[in-house]
């Protein structure tokens, strides 16, 4: 512990431990099986915040922020396709191949048995994905498509937690090849942001969030599970990431690009007249000179 916080602990230990040694048993069984014991000890029962258990709380504590946060960073996504009736700028391919990437990572995680607060957002971000790919080809006329979708996901998922049908070496495998498949899921979306000139329907508060998430993801990695399949797999796609954020701020007032002023609390009113002043082309009034 950095020296200068010494006296600071000194002061609040009196204080503070009567409370940390009374904690209800469910918080006490919560901070033992998140810190384990001797890190429950050291912080909370000692007030001794040890570097090594310091950076596991951090830890700790934003892989449960990414996991609370990721039960509502779709959802703006959902809402803007519900409303608008339009899959545009929204790349079902995408969606698609990121789903069967998650689909994989949550059965290795699961079954390598590492702590569920470094994977745990996969599971709520893969049934959103789910959510929206079937709303993109609902709306692009593709009915039929999406229950096929769905039905295919349903079996590759019961394939893959169960060992007696893929093992952990194909499991390994398959995870090496999930880190790839998530990055590559991120191309479709930024080529068709590209083609289109403006990002349409896509949420700016997901792409931002899922910026900011795969950042943090790399800092829990590193603290938590010593898996380079999974670490290289999201500094990739913390790359992608910024690349369709950088697209999102290039594309903001485009023309093709649909109410992201309103996702931030700005007036989409004010936005929309900019972007359209532009756009729209100059209409000659009627003359009243007559013709002769």
């Amino acid at each position: 512990m950095d020296q200068a916080f010494v006296p600071i602990f000194d002061t609040l230990r009196p204080y503070l431990t009567p409370l940390t040694h009374n904690l209800p048993a469910p918080l006490a069984s919560l901070s033992i099986s998140l810190l384990g014991p001797t890190c429950h000890q050291t912080l909370l029962l000692d007030l001794q915040p040890t570097p090594p258990c310091l950076k596991l709380a951090i830890s700790k504590s934003l892989g449960l922020a990414i996991i609370s946060a990721s039960s509502i960073v779709k959802v703006p996504q959902i809402l803007k396709l519900v409303a608008s009736k339009s899959p545009a700028g929204v790349s079902f391919s995408s969606y698609a191949l990121e789903t069967l990437a998650y689909l994989i990572s949550l059965a290795y995680n699961t079954r390598m048995g590492f702590p569920f607060s470094t994977y745990g957002e996969t599971a709520l971000i893969a049934a959103q994905n789910v959510v929206i790919a079937v709303l993109v080809l609902q709306f692009a006329g593709k009915g039929p498509l999406a229950a096929s979708f769905v039905a295919t996901l349903g079996a590759v998922g019961w394939a893959l937690f169960r060992e007696q049908v893929v093992g952990m070496d194909t499991l390994g495998t398959l995870m090496a090849g999930a880190g790839v498949l998530g990055v590559v899921s991120k191309v479709p979306q930024i080529w068709t942001v590209y083609q289109e000139g403006g990002t349409g329907q896509l949420s700016a508060f997901a792409v931002f969030n899922y910026l900011m998430g795969s950042l943090t993801r790399i800092f829990t990695t590193l603290q938590e599970v010593d898996d380079k399949l999974i670490l290289y797999g999201f500094i990739a796609g913390f790359a992608l990431n910024a690349v369709l954020a950088a697209q999102m701020v290039y594309y903001w007032n485009s023309p093709q690009t649909a109410g992201h002023a309103g996702e931030i609390g700005e007036k989409p009113e004010a936005v929309a007249m900019e972007s359209n002043s532009s756009a729209q082309p100059k209409v000659k009034s009627p003359t009243t000179r007559r013709r002769g």
